[in-house]
């Protein structure tokens, strides 16, 4: 059994990681950590009655206590390095869903899980969908090198653009590097209108509203013809199967894999 403890867990993607940590066959909840909810039983939390794991807002002592061998993270961007960190530093092997974590808190965790030889999985998005998504359109950039990105989630995302935006445009821009698209005399009436540039000349725009989960198209435009490569979450079961895959994954690796198309796809 692969013991698992969830940061975030009272957080919507939290509890799905949690119930669905609960139902595996091969994984154990043996701790749930988040400053809300403390106290609580995480059964109470899911409404399936007492599960014997309560919500405590300590990350390194239930760490050091549960003797946990993954932390599961889905907490907010301010707060995932000093997680990931705290887990390694713990011997605990972390998978993070949290996006939003700088080139500098990277190169840290890259450079502890290195040093400890312990396997780390961030991963922008666990949805098999979505990573199929990113592999055709880094594909179909190699034909039609103008294209944007569209990205659309629920408007309590702290980030933007998405993570997955960016592996996105990172997978395209491999594929196709430096391009100038659009006209130099191009004006922007409201700043921002055009969406964000990435280095490459790509551009994504980031849609926030209620009713979205996580949505995105990557829109190819060629002489009298577009593409569209389109990928919708409609709930938060679309992350789960591939949360199960890194959780057991990472039990076997060395140092950080980012993306979790390295393991889907290896």
């Amino acid at each position: 059994m692969i013991k698992v403890a969830v940061s975030g867990a009272s957080g919507r993607m939290g509890q799905e990681v949690l119930k669905t940590v609960l139902n595996a066959e091969d994984t154990e909840l043996c701790a749930a950590i988040d400053f809300y909810n403390e106290g609580q039983d995480v059964g109470t939390l899911l409404g399936t009655g007492p599960q014997g794991v309560q919500i405590t807002s300590d990350l390194a002592e239930a760490l050091a206590t549960s003797g946990a061998d993954v932390l599961v993270d889905f907490t907010r961007p301010q707060s995932v390095a000093a997680n990931t960190i705290t887990a390694l530093q713990a011997g605990v092997r972390p998978v993070v869903g949290t996006t939003g974590m700088s080139r500098e808190d990277f190169e840290q965790v890259v450079d502890l899980a290195q040093k400890k030889r312990l396997g780390c999985v961030i991963a922008p998005n666990f949805a098999i969908g979505a990573l199929l998504m990113i592999k055709f359109a880094a594909e179909a950039a190699k034909y039609l090198p103008h294209v944007e990105i569209i990205e659309k989630h629920h408007d309590q995302k702290l980030d933007a653009p998405s993570g997955t935006a960016v592996k996105t445009a990172e997978a395209i821009l491999e594929q196709r590097g430096e391009f100038k698209q659009g006209l130099d005399v191009e004006e922007e009436k409201i700043e921002g209108a055009r969406g964000g540039k990435m280095p490459g000349g790509l551009r994504i725009h980031s849609v926030r509203l209620p009713g979205f989960v996580a949505h995105q198209e990557v829109i190819f435009g060629g002489v009298g013809q577009t593409l569209t490569i389109r990928h919708d979450s409609i709930s938060r079961e679309s992350f789960m199967s591939g949360v199960l895959l890194a959780v057991r994954a990472v039990m076997r690796l060395e140092g950080v894999v980012y993306g979790l198309e390295n393991l889907l796809f290896e």
